[in-house]
């Protein structure tokens, strides 16, 4: 994960930190394994990514 864009992951969401082209091009990365956010914030076997602010 690039250190400079800091991603939370909640219940409902997930919130992205960063400046605007590192957030997009992070975005197109997880595009790539995910069809969705919604599988995103359910995909329980990545739960390394900081999970705070719930």
């Amino acid at each position: 994960m690039d250190p400079r864009v800091k991603i939370y992951r909640l219940d409902k969401g997930i919130i992205l930190v960063g400046k605007a082209w590192e957030i997009c091009a992070k975005i197109k990365e997880y595009s790539r394994i995910y069809g969705t956010v919604n599988e995103w914030i359910k995909d329980e076997s990545k739960r390394s990514i900081k999970k705070t602010l719930s």
